[in-house]
């Protein structure tokens, strides 16, 4: 038997590093912690990713003649939060907007109340955007650390269990650099021990965009890299991985690559990555879109969770466009289209649902956008 942990002689870098060395959350903490995350990724729920911010919103109503105002926006999202009781099975989490956060419905309930009324659990974007990243080629990193701690503990109070920050990385010929998986890993890492401080649960988001032309395995390469990264820092800052969801990109080749590969080579490649980066103590890995139209995106998850690999995560969606594409068009802005866009919500919620317990059949591009590229390039929030 070992002798006790202080009188253990190790190197003084091992002991640092030691996980339980200096616990900063206790048993009820951990446990509120995995309790949040289970929820939100329990059989058959994903995420809506309502985070948009206003300047993305104002690209999404423009594209529908809508005004940008803050009353539009509240309305928009008040279709989405109001949607059918079937939505129910389907969404564990919403994602909000600061804005989102505060605002009420018809009535007069504030939207995180309405929210957790329907058994959904409540998130927000933190990070405050990304900035280059400087003496690399044009690469980027991604600010708000800065008051974070006082933000997460107020956002706790207004009814947020879980938040969500955006890292971006870029395949070209001389990126994603060494110092730019780095840092962003770090900032990631730095931002998740500050939310599990406060009882909410980081979700961890390194993107990497499918701009460019390279193929499927040079994705794949790049996407273990950077999680093989992103969880040495999490390590390293002493994050409770049971109390983290991770958000990344499926791996896909280039939106201008020539080749076209199939669900099941996209499937197949995606769970290869994760089952070399992702430690089986993360409860669930909630994709993004990452540009794929609705019915793209819903396909190969479904493929991702047909895949004969053994897979010790819950694996499934954290959509925003590829849940609202349809949604946002049938509305055109009008408020007599609302029941519409409702309609066109819950179909693309109840095929995702589907697709992540693996049970989805595509039958075709149904539905007012399901087929349109959201492909964006260099896309922001």
């Amino acid at each position: 038997m070992l002798p006790p942990f202080s009188s253990v002689s190790c190197p003084l870098d091992w002991k640092v590093t030691m996980p339980h060395a200096y616990p900063f959350l206790s048993p009820d903490q951990k446990k509120e912690l995995s309790d949040i995350a289970l929820r939100i990724v329990a059989p058959g729920k994903g995420i809506l990713a309502a985070d948009e911010s206003t300047g993305s919103v104002a690209k999404r109503f423009q594209s529908i003649n809508a005004e940008n105002t803050e009353e539009n926006r509240r309305l928009y999202r008040q279709l989405l939060f109001t949607a059918d009781d079937c939505v129910k099975p389907c969404i564990g989490g919403v994602i909000f907007f600061h804005e989102t956060l505060y605002q009420k419905t018809d009535d007069g309930k504030l939207f995180p109340q309405l929210i957790k009324e329907r058994g959904m659990v409540v998130g927000i974007k933190v990070d405050k955007g990304v900035v280059p990243l400087a003496g690399t080629n044009g690469e980027t990193t991604t600010q708000g650390l800065d008051g974070l701690y006082e933000r997460c503990a107020q956002y706790k109070k207004d009814g947020a269990d879980f938040a969500k920050w955006r890292c971006v990385l870029k395949i070209t010929p001389t990126t994603p650099s060494s110092l730019a998986i780095k840092e962003n890993a770090n900032v990631l890492a730095r931002y998740a021990s500050i939310c599990q401080m406060h009882g909410i649960v980081p979700i961890v988001e390194p993107e990497i965009l499918p701009d460019g032309d390279h193929d499927l395995k040079r994705c794949q390469y790049v996407t273990e890299m950077v999680l093989a990264a992103v969880y040495k820092a999490l390590s390293e800052h002493h994050v409770y991985l049971e109390g983290t969801l991770l958000k990344p990109n499926m791996v896909t080749a280039g939106h201008s690559c020539s080749h076209k590969y199939t669900p099941q080579e996209i499937a197949m490649a995606t769970v290869t990555a994760l089952r070399r980066t992702v430690p089986p103590a993360v409860p669930g890995i909630t994709f993004l879109s990452g540009g794929q139209s609705e019915e793209e995106a819903t396909v190969n998850l479904n493929a991702i969770n047909t895949c004969p690999l053994h897979k010790p995560w819950a694996l499934t969606f954290s959509y925003g466009r590829a849940l609202q594409a349809s949604a946002l068009k049938a509305w055109g802005g009008k408020k007599e289209n609302g029941k519409a866009c409702q309609q066109e919500y819950i179909k693309r919620a109840l095929a995702n649902s589907a697709a992540c317990i693996g049970k989805y059949e595509s039958k075709g591009d149904k539905g007012a956008a399901a087929g349109e590229s959201l492909y964006v390039a260099n896309h922001a929030y």
